[in-house]
Protein backbone atom coordinates (compact mmCIF):
# COMPACT_ATOMS: atom_id res chain seq x y z
CA UNK A 1 0.00 0.00 0.00
CA UNK A 2 1.42 3.11 -0.96
CA UNK A 3 2.57 5.60 2.32
CA UNK A 4 -0.03 7.87 2.94
CA UNK A 5 1.83 11.03 2.23
CA UNK A 6 2.12 9.52 -1.29
CA UNK A 7 -2.01 9.14 -1.48
CA UNK A 8 -2.19 12.79 -0.37
CA UNK A 9 0.28 13.92 -2.88
CA UNK A 10 -1.08 12.17 -5.79
CA UNK A 11 -4.48 13.91 -4.56
CA UNK A 12 -3.42 17.23 -4.68
CA UNK A 13 -1.21 17.16 -7.69
CA UNK A 14 -4.75 16.07 -9.82
CA UNK A 15 -6.41 18.84 -8.85
CA UNK A 16 -4.28 21.29 -10.62
CA UNK A 17 -5.48 22.81 -13.95
CA UNK A 18 -8.58 20.99 -13.55
CA UNK A 19 -11.63 22.29 -15.91
CA UNK A 20 -14.94 21.69 -14.12
CA UNK A 21 -16.60 21.58 -17.18
CA UNK A 22 -15.71 19.20 -20.09
CA UNK A 23 -18.38 20.20 -22.73
CA UNK A 24 -15.90 19.99 -25.04
CA UNK A 25 -15.22 16.31 -24.82
CA UNK A 26 -18.90 14.79 -25.87
CA UNK A 27 -19.39 16.21 -29.28
CA UNK A 28 -16.44 13.64 -30.08
CA UNK A 29 -17.88 10.87 -28.35
CA UNK A 30 -21.50 11.75 -29.78
CA UNK A 31 -19.74 11.88 -33.36
CA UNK A 32 -18.14 8.13 -32.76
CA UNK A 33 -18.61 5.67 -35.64
CA UNK A 34 -17.22 2.91 -33.11
CA UNK A 35 -19.37 0.64 -31.04
CA UNK A 36 -19.08 2.11 -27.57
CA UNK A 37 -21.70 0.55 -24.60
CA UNK A 38 -21.52 -0.11 -20.88
CA UNK A 39 -21.77 -3.24 -18.90
CA UNK A 40 -21.89 -3.95 -15.85
CA UNK A 41 -19.13 -7.02 -14.45
CA UNK A 42 -19.34 -8.27 -10.95
CA UNK A 43 -17.45 -9.75 -8.91
CA UNK A 44 -18.08 -10.88 -5.46
CA UNK A 45 -20.63 -8.72 -4.35
CA UNK A 46 -20.14 -5.86 -6.44
CA UNK A 47 -20.94 -4.50 -9.50
CA UNK A 48 -18.67 -2.07 -11.11
CA UNK A 49 -20.22 -0.11 -14.79
CA UNK A 50 -17.56 0.02 -17.54
CA UNK A 51 -17.39 1.74 -20.73
CA UNK A 52 -16.31 -0.06 -23.40
CA UNK A 53 -15.10 1.04 -26.95
CA UNK A 54 -14.80 -1.78 -29.50
CA UNK A 55 -12.46 -0.62 -32.91
CA UNK A 56 -13.40 -1.02 -36.53
CA UNK A 57 -10.75 -3.54 -37.34
CA UNK A 58 -10.62 -7.36 -39.03
CA UNK A 59 -8.52 -9.29 -36.42
CA UNK A 60 -8.98 -9.73 -32.58
CA UNK A 61 -7.57 -7.10 -31.07
CA UNK A 62 -5.25 -5.98 -27.68
CA UNK A 63 -7.48 -4.24 -24.87
CA UNK A 64 -6.38 -1.68 -22.67
CA UNK A 65 -8.00 -0.70 -19.11
CA UNK A 66 -8.18 2.84 -18.74
CA UNK A 67 -7.84 4.04 -14.79
CA UNK A 68 -9.44 7.25 -14.31
CA UNK A 69 -8.50 10.38 -12.36
CA UNK A 70 -9.59 10.97 -8.85
CA UNK A 71 -12.43 12.69 -10.82
CA UNK A 72 -13.95 9.28 -11.43
CA UNK A 73 -15.34 8.34 -14.57
CA UNK A 74 -15.86 11.72 -16.94
CA UNK A 75 -16.67 12.13 -20.15
CA UNK A 76 -12.99 12.82 -20.89
CA UNK A 77 -11.65 9.61 -19.89
CA UNK A 78 -14.73 7.56 -21.77
CA UNK A 79 -13.15 9.81 -25.13
CA UNK A 80 -9.86 8.23 -24.26
CA UNK A 81 -11.40 4.91 -24.54
CA UNK A 82 -13.09 5.79 -27.81
CA UNK A 83 -9.21 7.14 -28.54
CA UNK A 84 -8.00 3.78 -27.86
CA UNK A 85 -10.81 2.28 -30.26
CA UNK A 86 -10.01 4.40 -33.11
CA UNK A 87 -6.47 3.59 -33.01
CA UNK A 88 -7.24 -0.07 -32.86
CA UNK A 89 -7.63 -1.70 -29.20
CA UNK A 90 -10.45 -2.14 -27.96
CA UNK A 91 -10.63 -0.36 -24.35
CA UNK A 92 -12.71 -0.49 -20.87
CA UNK A 93 -13.06 1.87 -17.92
CA UNK A 94 -14.38 0.85 -15.05
CA UNK A 95 -15.87 3.46 -12.98
CA UNK A 96 -14.16 2.76 -9.82
CA UNK A 97 -16.86 5.32 -7.48
CA UNK A 98 -19.53 2.28 -8.28
CA UNK A 99 -22.02 2.13 -5.61
CA UNK A 100 -20.57 4.83 -3.87
CA UNK A 101 -22.82 7.66 -4.71
CA UNK A 102 -26.82 8.01 -4.15
CA UNK A 103 -29.09 4.83 -4.05
CA UNK A 104 -25.61 2.81 -5.29
CA UNK A 105 -24.82 5.35 -7.92
CA UNK A 106 -20.88 5.76 -9.72
CA UNK A 107 -19.40 8.93 -11.00
CA UNK A 108 -22.69 10.46 -12.96
CA UNK A 109 -24.42 10.55 -9.41
CA UNK A 110 -21.79 12.24 -7.15
CA UNK A 111 -22.52 15.78 -8.36
CA UNK A 112 -19.33 16.86 -10.44
CA UNK A 113 -15.40 16.39 -9.27
CA UNK A 114 -15.87 17.70 -5.93
CA UNK A 115 -18.44 14.80 -5.40
CA UNK A 116 -15.88 12.20 -6.65
CA UNK A 117 -12.50 13.42 -4.44
CA UNK A 118 -14.70 13.25 -1.45
CA UNK A 119 -15.35 9.78 -2.35
CA UNK A 120 -12.42 8.49 -4.20
CA UNK A 121 -9.84 8.63 -1.57
CA UNK A 122 -11.44 6.79 1.18
CA UNK A 123 -11.49 3.57 -1.43
CA UNK A 124 -10.02 0.33 -0.16
CA UNK A 125 -6.88 -0.42 -2.36
CA UNK A 126 -7.75 -4.23 -2.47
CA UNK A 127 -11.33 -3.14 -3.45
CA UNK A 128 -10.00 -0.62 -6.44
CA UNK A 129 -7.62 -3.77 -7.25
CA UNK A 130 -10.17 -6.17 -7.32
CA UNK A 131 -11.98 -3.64 -9.36
CA UNK A 132 -9.45 -3.62 -12.17
CA UNK A 133 -9.19 -7.34 -12.76
CA UNK A 134 -12.42 -7.96 -13.03
CA UNK A 135 -12.53 -5.89 -15.89
CA UNK A 136 -9.14 -6.85 -17.13
CA UNK A 137 -10.60 -10.41 -16.91
CA UNK A 138 -13.58 -9.26 -18.62
CA UNK A 139 -12.01 -7.46 -21.25
CA UNK A 140 -9.51 -10.10 -21.83
CA UNK A 141 -12.42 -13.07 -22.55
CA UNK A 142 -14.59 -11.26 -24.88
CA UNK A 143 -14.51 -12.89 -28.98
CA UNK A 144 -12.47 -9.78 -30.21
CA UNK A 145 -9.74 -9.60 -27.78
CA UNK A 146 -6.48 -11.42 -28.83
CA UNK A 147 -6.21 -12.37 -25.11
CA UNK A 148 -3.16 -9.22 -24.45
CA UNK A 149 -4.07 -6.97 -21.88
CA UNK A 150 -2.52 -3.57 -20.95
CA UNK A 151 -2.91 -0.46 -18.67
CA UNK A 152 -3.04 2.71 -18.38
CA UNK A 153 -4.00 5.42 -15.56
CA UNK A 154 -4.14 9.15 -15.33
CA UNK A 155 -3.00 11.21 -12.14
CA UNK A 156 -4.77 9.04 -9.07
CA UNK A 157 -5.26 6.06 -11.99
CA UNK A 158 -1.91 6.47 -12.58
CA UNK A 159 -0.55 5.62 -9.33
CA UNK A 160 -3.37 2.61 -9.22
CA UNK A 161 -1.54 1.37 -12.27
CA UNK A 162 1.76 0.81 -10.64
CA UNK A 163 -0.13 -0.92 -7.99
CA UNK A 164 -2.41 -2.94 -10.49
CA UNK A 165 0.55 -4.29 -12.28
CA UNK A 166 2.18 -6.18 -9.25
CA UNK A 167 -0.57 -7.70 -8.51
CA UNK A 168 -1.66 -9.20 -11.77
CA UNK A 169 1.26 -10.57 -13.39
CA UNK A 170 -0.69 -10.80 -16.41
CA UNK A 171 -0.57 -8.01 -18.18
CA UNK A 172 1.34 -7.07 -20.78
CA UNK A 173 2.60 -3.11 -19.88
CA UNK A 174 2.07 0.03 -17.27
CA UNK A 175 1.43 3.32 -18.44
CA UNK A 176 1.61 5.50 -16.10
CA UNK A 177 0.69 9.16 -16.72
CA UNK A 178 1.80 11.57 -13.87
CA UNK A 179 1.04 8.88 -11.26
CA UNK A 180 3.30 8.36 -8.21
CA UNK A 181 5.12 4.82 -7.85
CA UNK A 182 4.85 1.96 -4.45
CA UNK A 183 7.53 2.47 -2.25
CA UNK A 184 7.00 -0.87 -1.36
CA UNK A 185 9.87 -3.35 -2.36
CA UNK A 186 8.29 -6.70 -1.83
CA UNK A 187 5.31 -5.30 -3.80
CA UNK A 188 7.22 -4.05 -6.96
CA UNK A 189 9.24 -7.49 -7.07
CA UNK A 190 5.94 -8.55 -8.16
CA UNK A 191 5.71 -7.19 -11.39
CA UNK A 192 6.45 -8.79 -14.18
CA UNK A 193 5.58 -6.11 -16.83
CA UNK A 194 7.25 -3.39 -18.77
CA UNK A 195 6.03 0.25 -16.56
CA UNK A 196 6.34 3.48 -19.15
CA UNK A 197 6.16 6.88 -17.14
CA UNK A 198 4.64 10.25 -19.02
CA UNK A 199 5.62 13.36 -16.71
CA UNK A 200 5.13 16.71 -17.29
CA UNK A 201 8.01 19.19 -17.08
CA UNK A 202 6.30 21.42 -14.68
CA UNK A 203 5.14 19.27 -12.27
CA UNK A 204 7.67 19.18 -9.40
CA UNK A 205 5.82 17.08 -7.01
CA UNK A 206 5.26 14.17 -8.81
CA UNK A 207 8.15 14.19 -10.65
CA UNK A 208 9.82 14.24 -7.42
CA UNK A 209 8.96 10.99 -6.73
CA UNK A 210 10.44 9.38 -10.34
CA UNK A 211 14.10 9.05 -9.01
CA UNK A 212 13.04 6.94 -6.16
CA UNK A 213 10.60 4.39 -8.28
CA UNK A 214 13.78 4.31 -10.86
CA UNK A 215 16.07 3.14 -8.25
CA UNK A 216 13.61 1.06 -6.54
CA UNK A 217 12.40 -0.44 -9.83
CA UNK A 218 16.01 -0.98 -10.90
CA UNK A 219 17.15 -2.56 -7.79
CA UNK A 220 13.99 -5.09 -8.10
CA UNK A 221 15.29 -6.05 -11.60
CA UNK A 222 12.21 -4.37 -13.49
CA UNK A 223 11.69 -2.26 -16.13
CA UNK A 224 10.88 1.36 -15.81
CA UNK A 225 10.84 4.35 -18.65
CA UNK A 226 9.94 7.54 -17.97
CA UNK A 227 9.80 10.31 -19.64
CA UNK A 228 9.68 13.83 -18.65
CA UNK A 229 7.81 16.28 -21.85
CA UNK A 230 9.59 19.52 -20.90
CA UNK A 231 6.91 22.44 -20.30
CA UNK A 232 4.17 20.70 -19.73
CA UNK A 233 1.71 20.63 -16.68
CA UNK A 234 0.46 18.12 -14.55
CA UNK A 235 -2.46 16.74 -16.65
CA UNK A 236 -1.58 17.35 -20.01
CA UNK A 237 -3.20 14.51 -21.42
CA UNK A 238 -6.33 16.12 -20.72
CA UNK A 239 -5.30 19.67 -21.11
CA UNK A 240 -3.83 19.49 -23.97
CA UNK A 241 -6.91 18.04 -25.56
CA UNK A 242 -9.44 21.28 -24.22
CA UNK A 243 -9.27 24.05 -27.01
CA UNK A 244 -8.10 26.50 -24.24
CA UNK A 245 -5.03 24.49 -23.42
CA UNK A 246 -1.85 25.62 -23.63
CA UNK A 247 0.60 24.61 -26.48
CA UNK A 248 2.62 23.14 -24.46
CA UNK A 249 0.15 20.58 -23.20
CA UNK A 250 -1.44 20.49 -26.45
CA UNK A 251 2.45 19.11 -27.63
CA UNK A 252 2.91 16.71 -24.90
CA UNK A 253 -0.29 15.12 -25.24
CA UNK A 254 0.21 14.66 -29.25
CA UNK A 255 3.88 12.96 -27.94
CA UNK A 256 2.81 11.24 -25.43
CA UNK A 257 -0.13 9.75 -27.48
CA UNK A 258 2.44 8.51 -30.13
CA UNK A 259 4.39 6.89 -27.65
CA UNK A 260 1.63 5.17 -26.50
CA UNK A 261 0.57 3.73 -29.56
CA UNK A 262 3.80 2.66 -30.21
CA UNK A 263 4.34 1.02 -27.78
CA UNK A 264 1.17 -0.61 -27.91
CA UNK A 265 1.31 -1.71 -31.31
CA UNK A 266 4.92 -3.79 -30.36
CA UNK A 267 2.77 -5.87 -27.67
Amino acid sequence: MLPHVLRVLTLLCCLSGFALAQDWAKPRLEKSPRHLEWVTVRHGNRDVRCWVAYPEVKDKATAVVVIHEIFGLTDWVRGVADQLAEAGYIAIAPDLLSGTGPNGGGTESLGGPDGARSKIGSLPPDQVTADLKAASDYVQKLPACNGKVAVGGFCWGGTQTFRFVSNHPGVKAGFVFYGSGSENEPELAKIQSPVYGFYGGNDARVNATIPKSESLMKKAGKVYEPVIYEGAGHGFMRAGEDPAGSPENKKAREAGWQRLKQILKGL
